[in-house]
C-alpha cells in the first residue's frame, strides 16, 4: 500500500520515521513505526524502516528478518530496497548492495541520494562504465555544484575515455571565477587535467595550460609545475613533426627547468637522470662518447654543489676503470670520515661489476692500514678513531657480502675491541653468522646489540626477527612485547594481538613461516588467514575516500590510489602467504593424519589428588573471573543508553577456533587451497611458485586442462627452474597412464601442450639426464633430477650418490641448498642422510644447522642465557 492513499495523520507519521532515523533518534523512530504498524501491520516501508532502526539498536538477527519480510509485502518499494542496501553494506557485501541499489533505481530513478550511494559502490566495485552514467545523472539533478562536474570528469577518466574527461575539465575552468593565488584545490584540478591531457598525447596544449595557470600564480606547488614543464618539454623535443628550430627551443627551455629543480633538490636521482636525458644521455645503452658527456656534466653538478651527494653517486655508476676508480676514492673518505652507516648499502649495487668491487676492497684496505691504531685496545693512539672504526664496519659487510665469512667476523671483532659500545657492530656479527648458517649465534650478537640500546624499537624488532628464524616463537614475544601496548596483558598473545592490529605484515609473514617450519600447520593456516584479512581491511578502507577525495578535489592521487588498490594482490607479502597456505592445505591433503596428529591428547579418565586439586582450583578461579567479568558487563550496559547507535555492521565473530585445531581437519582441503589462490587472479601469472602450486592442486583434483595451463605458464616464467622440470616429468607420466581411463579424451590436448615443453620423441630418462648435464653445477637442478630419477624407478643408491656430488667444487651449494636435500634424504629413509649432514658442517665450518636436533636444542637455550655480568632485561615500558 503506497503512504500516498493515507489519510494526512499516518502520512505525518511515516515522513517523521524517516527524519528521527536521519537524526538517530531511534527509540523514537521505533515508537513511530510501531504506532503505523498498528494500523497497517502489512505495510512493508514501515516494516523495512523498523528493521533497520533494530539493527542500529542491536537487535540484528530480528531487525534482518522484518527487514525481509517487508521487502515481500512491498518488492516495488524503493524505500525498501535501499534499507537492504544499507545492510548489505554494513555487511561489506558490496556487490549485494549495488544490486539492490539499481533495483531502488528502477522505482526512484531520481533519488538524488540513491544515486550517490550507487555511484560510491560503482567505483569501489570497479564497475566504470554504470559510473559514468550515475555522475551524469547527479549531475543533471544538480549542474550547480562543482563537485558533481569532478566527478562527470574523474568517471570518464576512471573508463578510459580521456576525451571526454578532458572536455569536462575544460568547462569547470571556465566557468570558475575569482579563483584565490596558488588555491591547491584549484591546483589540483590543473594537474588532473595535465596528466589527462599527457596521456592523451596533446602535449602542446598541455603545457600552454601549464604556463598560463603558472603565470597567474594559481598553483602552489612549484617542483610539480617545474617537473611538468621539464616533462612535457622533453617529450615535445621527441615528436617526429618538430623542426630544428623548435627543437633547440624546447631542449634549452627544458634544461633551464631540469637546472631550477636541481637548484631546489640538489640530491634528487631523477632530476639528474632526466638532465642527462634531455643532453642526449641514454643510460641504458651508454657509449665511450655519451659516457664522457655524462661525466662532464655530473663533475661540474659536483663543483657547484659540494654538498650534494647524488652527482657523485651516479657517476660512479657511470664511469669505469681508472677512472671510477679516481672518482671512488674521495667518495669512500669522505663517507667514512663523516662515519655514515649506510655507506655499504649505498654502494653495493656496483658490485655486480667485479673489477669496481675490486677497486673498492683495495681502496677500503689501504684506508685501513693508514687509519690503523698502533696498539689494539689503544684508539686513542689512532690519527682518526671514528675514520678507522667506520672503515673496520664497511668491510665487515663488505666481506660478509662476498660469503667470505671469517674474514668478515675476524674484522668486526677489531672493531669490537676497538669500541665495545656500537650497536651497528653486533647487528652486522648477527648478520654474518645468520648467512653463515648458525642462527643460534645471530640471534645472541643480536641480542647483545638490542642490550647496548634497549630503547630502540628498529633493533628490538631485528631481535625478534631473528630469534623467530631460529624457531624461538615464545621468546620472540618476549622481545615483541616490550614495544606494544601498555595495556596489553604480559602473555604470550599480547604481541601477536597488537602486532595484527597495527598490520605488522613483516610479523605475520615471519610468524607463519616459522610456525610452518616447526610443523605446527594449525597455527602457520591461522597466520597466513590473518595476513589475507589485513589485505581485505586495505580493501575496504578505500570506501571512505569515493566521496571525500572529490569533495576536496585530491583527484590525482585518489585516481592513484586505486591503482594501487587495484594492485593490492601483488604484494610479496600476500602472495608468500597463498603460495605457504595452498601448499599447507596440500600436505593436509596427502597425508589426513598430519591434522590428526596436530590434534591436543584426550585428558585421562583418571587424575591424581594432586592433579585434581589443581583442576578444582583453577575452575574456582574461572568462576570467580567470569562473574568479575559479568558485573563489568552490567556496569557497562547499564552506562548505555538505550538510544545507543551500535551501526549497520554486525559484531565481530567469535573465532571458536583459534588455535586452528578444527581448520586442518576440514574436508576440502584441496577446494580450500584453490578458493585462496584465485584471490590473485592476474598477479600470479608469472610467478613459478604460483604456478607450480596451481598445477599440485589441480592433478589432485584431476582437473587436468588446468593442470597443463598452470605448468605452460610456470615453463614460459622459467624453463628451466627444477620445480618446473620435476613437474613436466610428473605430467609426462601422469597423461601417459591416462590411456584408459575416462580423461582419454582429452588426452590429445595434454600430449600437444607437454610437446611444447619436453619434445615427445624424447624419453623421461634422456629428458632428465639432458637437464642434469646443462646445471650440473646448481644444487637445486641436481635435488630436481634426483627426484625424478627416484620417480622413474632408479635405485635408492643411485638418488643418493647423485645428490652426494654436490658437495664437490664444481657445484655451487648453498646452505639453504644444502637443507633441502638433506631433508629429502631423510624422506626417502636414506642411510647416508647423516653422512651428508656431516659433510655439509664440515663444509660450511660456521654453520650449526648442520648439527643433530639434540645439539640445536641445547644450542637455542644458551643463545638466549645470560652470559656472566650481564643485567637482566629491564621493562623498556618503565
Amino acid at each position: 500500500m503506497s503512504t500516498q492513499n493515507w489519510p494526512q495523520k499516518e502520512r505525518k507519521l511515516f515522513n517523521e520515521l524517516l527524519q528521527t532515523y536521519e537524526q538517530k533518534q531511534l527509540s523514537k523512530g521505533k515508537k513511530v513505526a510501531d504506532q503505523i504498524l498498528k494500523k497497517y501491520p502489512k505495510h512493508g516501508e514501515t516494516m523495512s524502516m523498523k528493521g533497520l532502526i533494530m539493527v542500529h539498536l542491536g537487535d540484528r538477527t530480528s531487525g534482518i528478518a522484518l527487514i525481509k519480510e517487508g521487502m515481500r509485502e512491498n518488492l516495488t518499494s524503493h524505500i525498501s530496497w535501499h534499507v537492504w542496501a544499507l545492510i548489505q553494506k554494513g555487511e561489506h557485501n558490496y556487490e549485494g548492495a549495488l544490486k539492490s541499489y539499481l533495483q531502488a533505481l528502477q522505482f526512484d530513478k531520481d533519488n538524488f541520494n540513491i544515486i550517490r550511494e550507487t555511484s560510491v559502490l560503482q567505483t569501489h566495485a570497479r564497475h566504470y562504465d554504470g559510473l559514468v552514467e550515475s555522475r551524469l545523472s547527479m549531475l543533471r539533478l544538480r549542474p550547480y555544484v562543482r563537485i558533481h562536474w569532478l566527478g562527470v570528469a574523474l568517471a570518464y577518466r576512471l573508463s578510459g575515455n580521456l576525451v571526454e574527461a578532458s572536455r569536462v575539465l575544460e568547462h569547470i575552468e571556465a566557468f570558475l571565477r575569482n579563483v584565490p593565488v596558488r588555491d591547491p584545490e584549484y591546483g589540483e584540478l590543473i594537474f588532473f587535467h595535465l596528466r589527462i591531457l599527457e596521456d592523451m598525447g596533446e602535449l602542446q596544449q598541455a603545457l600552454t595550460l601549464l604556463n598560463n595557470n603558472a603565470q597567474e600564480r594559481l598553483l602552489l606547488d612549484r617542483p610539480v609545475v617545474i617537473e611538468f614543464r621539464a616533462r612535457l618539454l622533453g617529450k615535445l623535443k621527441s615528436t617526429p613533426d618538430a623542426d630544428s628550430t623548435q627543437m633547440a627551443e624546447w631542449t634549452q627551455a627544458a634544461e633551464q627547468a631540469w637546472r631550477e629543480l636541481l637548484d631546489l633538490n640538489p640530491d634528487c636521482h631523477d632530476y639528474y637522470k632526466g638532465f642527462l636525458a634531455n643532453a642526449g644521455v641514454d643510460l641504458d645503452h651508454l657509449t665511450e662518447e655519451s659516457r664522457a658527456k655524462a661525466l662532464e656534466i655530473l663533475d661540474e653538478f659536483s663543483t657547484k654543489r659540494p654538498k650534494a651527494t647524488a652527482p657523485r653517486r651516479l657517476a660512479l655508476t657511470i664511469a669505469e676503470g681508472e677512472v671510477f676508480k679516481e672518482l671512488v676514492k674521495p667518495y669512500l673518505e669522505r663517507a667514512l670520515q663523516k662515519g655514515i652507516p649506510s655507506l655499504f648499502s649505498d654502494l653495493k649495487k656496483l658490485y655486480t661489476n667485479l673489477s669496481k668491487r675490486q677497486f673498492i676492497e683495495d681502496i677500503v684496505e689501504d684506508i685501513r692500514s693508514k687509519t690503523s691504531p698502533k696498539e689494539i685496545g689503544s684508539p686513542s693512539e689512532s690519527p682518526d678513531p671514528t675514520y678507522y672504526l667506520w672503515t673496520l664496519y664497511f668491510l665487515a659487510q663488505h666481506y660478509s657480502s662476498l660469503q667470505r665469512y671469517d674474514k668478515s667476523l675476524e674484522v668486526l671483532s677489531t672493531a669490537m675491541e676497538h669500541t665495545p659500545t656500537l650497536p651497528e657492530l653486533y647487528m652486522t656479527k648477527a648478520r654474518v653468522l645468520k648467512r653463515a648458517g648458525d642462527p643460534y649465534g645471530a640471534v645472541r650478537a643480536m641480542d647483545d646489540s638490542r642490550k647496548l640500546d634497549a630503547q630502540d624499537r628498529f633493533v628490538n624488532t631485528k631481535s625478534g626477527k631473528y630469534r623467530l628464524r631460529a624457531g624461538m616463537l615464545v621468546e620472540a614475544d618476549a622481545v615483541f612485547v616490550m614495544f606494544t601496548k601498555v595495556d596489553s596483558p604480559a602473555s604470550y598473545t599480547a604481541p601477536a594481538v597488537d602486532l595484527l592490529e597495527m598490520q605488522a605484515l613483516h610479523y605475520l609473514t615471519e610468524v607463519g613461516d616459522t610456525q610452518r617450519r616447526l610443523g605446527k600447520y594449525n597455527l602457520a593456516l591461522k597466520t597466513y588467514y590473518s595476513i589475507q584479512k589485513v589485505f581485505q581491511t586495505f580493501r575496504s578502507d578505500q570506501f571512505d575516500f569515493h566521496l571525500y577525495a572529490i569533495r576536496k578535489s585530491m583527484l590525482g592521487p585518489y585516481a592513484a590510489m586505486l591503482k594501487w588498490e587495484d594492485d593490492l594482490h601483488s604484494h610479496p607479502a600476500y602472495m608468500h602467504a597463498v603460495v605457504s597456505t595452498a601448499r599447507i592445505w596440500i600436505i593436509l591433503f596427502d597425508d589426513p593424519s598430519v591434522g590428526k596428529a596436530l590434534q591436543p591428547p584426550e585428558p585421562s579418565a583418571e587424575l591424581s589428588k594432586k592433579e585434581l586439586s589443581k583442576a578444582k582450583k583453577a575452575a574456582r578461579k574461572a568462576t570467580v573471573e567470569t562473574s568479575q567479568d559479568n558485573d563489568d558487563a552490567s556496569s557497562q550496559k547499564a552506562r548505555f543508553k538505550p538510544n545507543e547507535d551500535k551501526g549497520l555492521e554486525p559484531p565481530p565473530a567469535k573465532d571458536n577456533d583459534p588455535d586452528g585445531l578444527k581448520l586442518v581437519l576440514a574436508d576440502d582441503p584441496l577446494e580450500r587451497a584453490s578458493k585462496f589462490l584465485d584471490t590473485l587472479g592476474q598477479f600470479g601469472k608469472d610467478n613459478v611458485d604460483v604456478n607450480t602450486t596451481i598445477f599440485d592442486i589441480a592433478t589432485r583434483q584431476k582437473k587436468y586442462l588446468k593442470a597443463a595451463q598452470a605448468l605452460r605458464r610456470a615453463h614460459t616464467c622459467d624453463p628451466h627452474h627444477p620445480e618446473v622440470h620435476l613437474r613436466i616429468a610428473q605430467f609426462t607420466k601422469k597423461v601417459a597412464a591416462l590411456a584408459d581411463s575416462e580423461f582419454a579424451v582429452i588426452r590429445p590436448v595434454l600430449e600437444e601442450s607437454l610437446a611444447v615443453m619436453k619434445p615427445a620423441e624424447v624419453t623421461l630418462e634422456v629428458f632428465n639426464s639432458q637437464y642434469l648435464q646443462l646445471h650440473s653445477s646448481s644444487p637445486l637442478a641436481v635435488l630436481a633430477s634426483a627426484k625424478v630419477s627416484r620417480s622413474l624407478d632408479s635405485s635408492r643408491e643411485d638418488v643418493e650418490n647423485l645428490l652426494l656430488t654436490v658437495l664437490g667444487d664444481a657445484v655451487k651449494l648453498r646452505i639453504e641448498d644444502a637443507l633441502e636435500i638433506l631433508s629429502y634424504l631423510h624422506i626417502i629413509e636414506s642411510p647416508r642422510a647423516d653422512e651428508f649432514r656431516i659433510a655439509c658442517g664440515d663444509k660450511f665450518p660456521l654453520s650449526k644447522v648442520f648439527k643433530t636436533a639434540e645439539e640445536q636444542d641445547i644450542l637455542r637455550k644458551q643463545c638466549i642465557a645470560p652470559k656472566d655480568g650481564d643485567d637482566v632485561d629491564k621493562d623498556v615500558k618503565d
